[in-house]
């Protein structure tokens, strides 16, 4: 692995550990690139890399990209994330979430993690035996906020691309329009549900096939394998998986007016916002988006380190903020002439005081 300093995804981060416990196996990556708005605040990823070195790469680029999204939801958190780095088996085992969770206490508070890809509600609170600086817990009462980020990102997405069809498209209603969701996981299939709902034409793709296809019986949506997702002529590309996808050779394949979807860190570089623009197709920056799961579990920890109940209506309402702060960036993005990825990261730049 080289020197994480030499990675171009470094981005002057606060602070880069890496973690090894031989007692319980365990190897992951903390990464805090931002506290100028509070605690550090970003889930935890559990994922085989067949190559160490993007596990940092992957790393960096999330931690940064959580400071952004914190900010732009404001929320009082500055950014981080934690990759556990799986083994091809993907074994996970009681002490190796122990030895994390002791890995995140010594830090005092400076990192919060939560629920991300390969993570359960079950695994945060194994990880909440060992230390107080977690969240995604399971709820305890009605109208409570805590538990699986999942439907609350999939909420500010779905809001996100009723806003985006509005802008683009014209429409005020979803019914007849053609969304193509890549990932039909629990922010995905959460995705598609809601679209379903409003009456769009769903073309739905996953790594497993076979899930795709049972979410596809479920809502009379189509099916298509997941390497033709990309190509699918539709008016709406929602990525809902992982991320760095949009790179020059698929961004010219997409058959689409809209990209918007809950996958962070999209765009494979910073320079692919600017072809999406060349093409007329409109962006909502992930960060942006897909900021309800954050908001969830931030207004519950936050909560929790107060004293207080955390409300459920205050999480809905700012969730319900994400159309609003796309549109600015859409209007300034064509007012300046500029990829709404870049007028979106200046507006986080700012807020993280780095602008």
């Amino acid at each position: 692995m080289t020197a994480f300093w030499a990675e171009p995804d470094f981005d002057a981060h606060e602070l880069v550990q890496l973690v090894h416990d031989r007692a319980s196996g365990l190897t992951a990556i903390i990464a805090i690139h931002s506290t100028h708005c509070g605690p550090a605040a970003g889930g935890t990823r559990f994922w085989h890399y067949a190559d160490p070195a993007a596990a940092m790469r992957d790393c960096l680029r999330l931690a940064r990209g959580m400071s952004y999204k914190n900010a732009m939801a404001g929320l009082p958190l500055g950014g981080g994330k934690a990759v556990i780095l799986a083994d091809p088996e993907r074994t996970k085992t009681q002490a190796m979430l122990a030895a994390f969770g002791d890995a995140i206490a010594a830090l005092g508070g400076r990192y919060v993690t939560a629920e991300d890809v390969g993570m359960s509600e079950a695994d945060m609170v194994a990880i909440a035996a060992r230390t107080v600086h977690v969240s995604g817990l399971p709820v305890k009462g009605a109208g409570e906020a805590g538990g699986d980020p999942g439907p609350f990102t999939a909420q500010g997405i779905y809001l996100g691309i009723k806003a985006a069809v509005r802008h683009q498209l014209g429409k005020d209603s979803l019914a007849g329009v053609h969304v193509a969701l890549q990932g039909t996981g629990s922010v995905g299939g959460g995705v598609a549900r809601l679209l379903a709902r409003d009456g769009a034409r769903l073309t739905l793709a996953d790594i497993d096939a076979g899930r795709a296809a049972a979410l596809a019986a479920e809502l009379g949506a189509a099916h298509v394998p997941s390497e033709a997702i990309m190509t699918t002529p539709c008016d709406v590309f929602s990525p809902n998986a992982l991320g760095a996808i949009l790179d020059e050779a698929r961004i010219a394949a997409l058959d689409c007016a809209i990209v918007a979807g809950g996958a962070n860190n999209q765009l494979a570089r910073p320079e692919h916002g600017a072809l999406l623009a060349q093409r007329g197709i409109l962006y909502a920056p992930d960060y942006v988006i897909n900021a309800g799961g954050i908001i969830s579990v931030g207004i519950e920890y936050l909560a929790r380190r107060e004293g207080r109940r955390a409300d459920l209506a205050e999480v809905t309402r700012l969730i319900g903020q994400i159309p609003a702060r796309l549109e600015t960036i859409w209007q300034e993005s064509a007012a300046r002439g500029e990829p709404a990825d870049v007028v979106a990261d200046r507006m986080a730049q700012k807020l993280i005081g780095r602008g």
